[in-house]
């Protein structure tokens, strides 16, 4: 018998939504999120020749709690970003709901220069 994950199942199908809508080119790339339990994963991805432009994690973050890395997780993303002369991107949350720790990074990442 099959053991049904049924937040994780959600979670696919509202990426899966989201990603039927925003897709990222060089000039506005895609800003993709995951977060596991423990990390928070963030990519600048250009879909039209489907290349990652630059990868973070939480691993290099500062911080001791999850949400104060997801803040400077943010930060560290624009100001790379910015350093490549990327300024607007599009936001791909993940299928995870606007709030908490993907609100924070997303909040950290419009203070340090990004526009979405």
């Amino acid at each position: 018998m099959k053991k049904l994950n049924v937040k994780a199942d959600s979670r696919q199908r509202r990426h899966a939504r989201i990603r039927a809508r925003i897709s990222g080119t060089m000039e506005k790339p895609r800003l993709s999120i995951f977060k596991s339990n423990r990390h928070i994963y963030a990519q600048l991805i250009d879909d039209a020749s489907g290349k990652t432009i630059i990868g973070i994690s939480s691993e290099k973050a500062e911080g001791k709690t999850m949400t104060e890395k997801s803040k400077s997780l943010g930060v560290m993303i624009a100001k790379e970003a910015l350093g490549k002369k990327i300024s607007k991107i599009a936001f791909d949350r993940g299928g995870f709901k606007y709030t908490g720790k993907i609100k924070l990074f997303a909040d950290a990442a419009r203070e340090g220069g990004l526009k979405f």
